[in-house]
């Protein structure tokens, strides 16, 4: 159940539950483990960062861990922890309490002053490669240049990336002229910003960031972290002014209460305050376990709640199938807003909450966004109240639903289910799959409503009379959408694969599939095990996509599809393109024609892979200014050594 938390907030940006939740789950995971140790792993949620990893973007290794922070929600546990620096230096320390923007981590390796990558944090060890994008936030420099400070050798500066609160209003409003999907806060905002695949995209949105801190450092000159702040700012890197040092943890406090009052007047979320231990060598001796440094700690504000009654629990059917139990509840008030709907998450969830219809109820908002129901006031309980009970059925089509083993989720395996049928469409359009533009929320919803599709295969029949007579369409918007439809007959199988919504298969899955069988008909005649030798794909992934093609209804959609025009074979690209197809590159050092992010672009484009470390399978490493360790490994291994000179006339661009 974490696991799954985990990915809906880091990779899909759409959490279920607020922090508090989370937190709760996590400490009765805690408790579990150490009264049964011998079912503990290496890989729990206990023991190891949350990952934000996209397989779309490049893995790059951090020098020092990028890790998280443990969680602390009142006065008492920020004392807890200031005892157990106490006990572990033998004495007190003073702090820096910091503002804890609520917005995405990253990390911008530079060296001698230039920016070479740009990151999120990951699983802590690896993150993404996202130099491209972060380079297009006004604040985020190429070059690290001050006279008040001489940029270090190497510096990974960490900080957070956000959206600020009326620029999130303007950029949702926009959205929704285009037609587009508005996001449900700021976080959600900047993180699907930061994984779109087009920097000039990136670029339209509102991001901004601040510094908080750095991983390696060298030379490390700076005893107390406050004055590593305060030298990030002299480097020209945006730094938040609202931060406060501290002598004790009652001073600690007091400024964490100010600021749980006042933080409505900031123009960007925040949703509590860093506590960090401030001189240098402190941190150093008091160290760090897997998850979390144990010299900083994060204190989270408390959300507001409110007490209502829970009217009905209604299903929602989601894109992928999954039925959601929705709380209907009595209207009320609740951090801004009327509050009259709360998502119940799973029917696990209800079972363990004991939520019945007409209860009294806790809700929240999670992130001060998505109303949740927290707990059940069972002494309210007068004998009216009913259990719900989980649909055999699904209750838009009427399939039986599904539950597969090991998950939570309750299913509708039709890929016709019409509740299905509109999230089906937006993501076949979508950019990374058909990318059909102009095909939004807006044009969706009238053209089910008024029958002109009923599933991705009609959208090839349409014709411009058909959309022009639609609200807010018009003749030339209507010949756009068409026009742009009938390109994405071309996309090819990759593209196709995706766009179909298949369960488990993501853009990665998606390419290796479709390289690997070369035809929709060659991968729909494949047997399970067939499916399963492909690398990268392992037996959930090969039971679900066989599944999908046993489908009678999914093989109808694409005999249509195939009727239709759509090119259901592999693009393939000549391998003249591709000089560098099948060859593993690794970089080291400063390169000055191009950046490293650049270099690995090139690469990659031509059909080779960026690696991180050098290994045996290492075909060549690119040796750039101040080359470390890596070019001693190489020599060992025998592996073939090339100058940034080199590198680019193998590539086509040097002399």
């Amino acid at each position: 159940e974490i696991e799954r938390h985990n990915r809906l907030y880091y990779v899909e940006s759409v959490p279920e539950i607020s922090d508090p939740e989370y937190d709760r789950l996590l400490a009765q995971l805690v408790r579990l483990e150490q009264e049964f140790p011998q079912y503990a792993r290496a890989d729990s949620p206990t023991q190891v960062v949350g990952s934000d990893a996209q397989e779309a973007f490049p893995a790059v290794e951090h020098r020092v861990p990028m890790l998280s922070m443990d969680n602390t929600y009142s006065p008492d546990e920020l004392k807890a922890f200031d005892q157990r620096v106490r006990k572990q230096l033998g004495e007190a320390a003073p702090y820096v309490v910091e503002l804890k923007i609520d917005g995405v981590s990253v990390s911008l390796t530079y060296e001698k002053g230039t920016l070479v990558r740009g990151a999120t944090r990951g699983d802590g060890v690896k993150g993404d490669e996202i130099t491209r994008n972060l380079l297009t936030l006004k604040s985020v420099p190429n070059k690290l240049s001050s006279a008040e400070a001489q940029a270090p050798a190497i510096i990974e500066v960490r900080g957070e990336v956000y959206m600020p609160l009326k620029a999130f209003a303007r950029f949702n409003d926009t959205r929704e002229a285009a037609d587009e999907a508005r996001f449900a806060n700021p976080r959600n905002a900047a993180a699907g910003s930061l994984k779109l695949l087009d920097s000039k995209e990136v670029a339209q949105r509102p991001l901004q960031w601040f510094a908080h801190g750095a991983g390696a450092l060298e030379p490390q000159t700076h005893e107390l972290h406050s004055d590593l702040l305060k030298y990030l700012k002299k480097l020209g890197l945006p730094v938040n002014p609202h931060t406060s040092t501290c002598k004790t943890i009652e001073q600690v406090i007091e400024v964490c209460d100010q600021w749980r009052q006042k933080r409505t007047q900031l123009d960007y979320e925040i949703d509590g305050m860093v506590v960090k231990v401030d001189p240098r060598q402190a941190q150093e001796r008091l160290g760090r376990t897997s998850k979390s440094p144990r010299w900083m700690i994060a204190y989270k504000f408390p959300a507001e709640q409110a007490t209502t009654r829970v009217r009905e629990i209604r299903i929602q059917v989601g894109r992928t199938g999954v039925l959601t139990p929705v709380a209907e509840l009595e209207p009320v008030f609740l951090a801004g807003s009327t509050v009259s709907r709360a998502s119940l998450h799973n029917a696990d969830e209800i079972k363990r909450k004991d939520v019945q219809i007409g209860d009294w109820v806790r809700v929240e908002k999670a992130g001060e966004i998505i109303p949740q129901v927290v707990s059940v006031l069972k002494e309210k309980r007068d004998g009216s109240q009913k259990k719900f009970r989980v649909p055999k059925k699904c209750p838009a089509c009427g399939s039986d639903v599904v539950r597969e083993e090991g998950e939570v989720a309750v299913r509708c395996p039709s890929v016709t289910c019409p509740a299905q049928i509109k999230e089906h469409i937006l993501h076949f359009g979508m950019r990374q799959a058909m990318d059909i533009e102009g095909l939004g929320n807006a044009s969706v919803d009238q053209l089910i409503d008024q029958e002109l599709i009923s599933d991705v295969g009609d959208l090839y029949a349409l014709r411009v009379e058909d959309l022009a007579s639609l609200d807010r369409m018009g003749r030339k918007s209507a010949e756009n959408l068409v026009r742009a439809i009938d390109r994405s007959r071309d996309q090819g199988l990759e593209r196709l694969l995706l766009g179909l919504g298949i369960r488990h298969v993501g853009a990665h899955v998606a390419r290796v599939l479709a390289r690997h069988f070369g035809s929709m008909e060659a991968l729909s005649e494949a047997g399970s095990e067939s499916i399963e030798a492909v690398e990268g794909v392992g037996p959930i992934v090969a039971a679900s996509v066989r599944r999908f093609f046993e489908d009678p209804k999914a093989r109808r959609l694409l005999a249509d599809l195939k009727k239709q025009g759509l090119n259901t074979k592999a693009v393939s690209r000549r391998m003249g393109e591709q000089p560098l197809a099948g060859k593993i590159f690794v970089i080291t050092g400063t390169l000055s024609a191009v950046t490293r992010a650049e270099a690995e672009e090139r690469i990659r484009n031509l059909g080779g892979a960026a690696s991180s470390s050098v290994s045996k399978k290492t075909d060549a490493l690119i040796a750039g200014e101040n080359a470390g360790s890596k070019l001693d490994k190489a020599k060992s291994l025998g592996v073939q050594i090339l100058t940034e000179q080199e590198f680019l006339k193998l590539i086509g661009e040097g002399s």
